[in-house]
């Protein structure tokens, strides 16, 4: 009599749950716009959900220990002159976040870390370069400050926020909308999604195809959901793969391995209201404490409800085999370096003392100056005092009165700041 041999692996009884309601954030005006993104973003630090805004594009962004109602007066991250579709956290830095817009730009916000009091509405820098909406944005894994966009004009541009510039533009690849772009492990490669159901392999400092004949898949999985897009999720330390469904109301989850059949499937877990997009967790954002693998921020229309994957486990011991070291925030590569050919694997961090958001920290947008090109040689004139070198003494002037204006600039926020936070105080226990 022959004995049914069970396929052996740690995941096999991943469950996931949903939070407690008093863990929901209450009262959100999730958008309405029909557009394919997941319409959410998370990091350890913040939630950020793009959300209906009259004359204009708009998100709001809260902080993770927010939950509960939102106040309908709570501020709103806004700037674009056409609606939001798409955002997503800069990897390298908690209070950076990059939107994407029907009005054609890019705009990257410096989000701080104390609650404002009024909307933010300016951001560090506008990118201007699609020709039409743009609806998709990743940042490098990698490089730091290299963020990808793709609109609605079949282009990808790849862009140093740091300084503004343009740093690729991939033209002719695509010749229909493309639907998704994602970076490999190092961000050497990209892989794109497109109307004309052909998926790329690209290389974008080549500016070349280098594969996109997947005729003969290696798993094929049929799925038994809504004619919505899928939104995948996928965790590189667990080789498990998340799809959720838009418009669906299930997560269903597959293990992934080196040998055949290569697709495991795992579990679904099953609710009774439907998706409008999905927030997916990095890694370092977990409760290591109690086995959590995977958290979702499930929307719908008008809250957003955390959902928890957990492998079962009794020890109160850090549990190695489930955590291996994970890509921290530190960036492995400066973006002219890896214009330059370079690549690099992310920089690892240990979960094993879980993870602590680093404090505030400043993104730096260096904006070249076309005054600063020198004009063209002509011929020679004769100097005139206006010409001679400044004194020594002259220099240490005006060094002097830069460094009392930056003091005294710096006094002036830090009293913003704290008018600031003493009105958010007022505010808050008015509530």
């Amino acid at each position: 009599m022959s004995r049914r041999v069970v396929r052996q692996s740690k995941f096999r009884h991943v469950f996931g749950q949903a939070a407690k309601a008093d863990q929901a954030y209450e009262d959100i005006r999730v958008s309405k716009v029909t557009w394919d993104s997941s319409f959410c973003a998370v990091n350890p630090k913040f939630l950020a959900i793009i959300v209906e805004a009259g004359g204009g594009g708009a998100f709001i962004v809260l902080p993770l220990a927010k939950t509960g109602r939102v106040d309908k007066n709570y501020p709103l991250v806004t700037g674009h002159t056409a609606p939001v579709l798409d955002i997503d956290w800069c990897p390298h830095n908690d209070n950076v976040i990059a939107s994407a817009s029907d009005d054609t730009t890019i705009m990257v916000w410096q989000i701080p870390d104390y609650t404002p009091v009024r909307n933010i509405t300016e951001p560090i820098i506008t990118l201007e370069g699609h020709s039409k909406r743009v609806g998709i944005l990743s940042w490098h894994p990698t490089a730091r400050n290299v963020l990808l966009s793709a609109g609605g004009d079949n282009v990808i541009i790849i862009w140093n926020v740091g300084t503004g510039e343009l740093l690729l533009s991939l033209e002719d690849m695509h010749p229909d909308l493309i639907h998704s772009v994602c970076w490999n492990n190092n961000g050497s490669l990209l892989a794109t999604t497109c109307k004309d159901k052909t998926l790329r392999i690209i290389d974008p400092r080549k500016g070349q195809v280098v594969a996109n004949n997947f005729e003969e898949p290696v798993a094929l999985q049929e799925m038994d959901t809504s004619n919505g897009v899928l939104l995948p999720f996928y965790d590189p330390d667990s080789s498990i793969v998340y799809l959720c469904g838009k418009g669906d109301s299930s997560i269903r989850y597959f293990e992934i391995t080196d040998e055949p059949p290569f697709v495991h499937y795992l579990n679904t877990f099953s609710s009774k209201e439907p998706q409008r997009g999905m927030g997916f967790m990095p890694k370092r954002g977990l409760d290591v404490s109690k086995c959590e693998i995977a958290r979702f921020y499930k929307l719908h229309e008008r809250k957003c409800e955390p959902i928890i994957m957990t492998v079962p486990r009794k020890s109160d011991l850090f549990q190695d085999d489930l955590y291996p070291d994970t890509p921290g925030p530190e960036p492995a590569l400066e973006a002219d370096e890896w214009l330059s050919g370079q690549d690099a694997e992310p920089v690892l961090i240990s979960l094993k003392d879980g993870y602590v958001p680093p404090k505030h920290r400043e993104l730096r947008v260096t904006k070249r100056n076309v005054l600063d090109v020198r004009p063209p040689s002509g011929p020679c004139r004769s100097q005139s005092a206006s010409d001679a070198p400044l004194s020594q003494h002259t220099l240490e002037t005006l060094l002097e009165e830069i460094k009392a204006l930056r003091e005294r600039v710096q006094a002036q926020e830090e009293r913003i700041t704290a008018l600031e936070n003493m009105l958010c105080e007022l505010v808050d226990g008015t509530d």
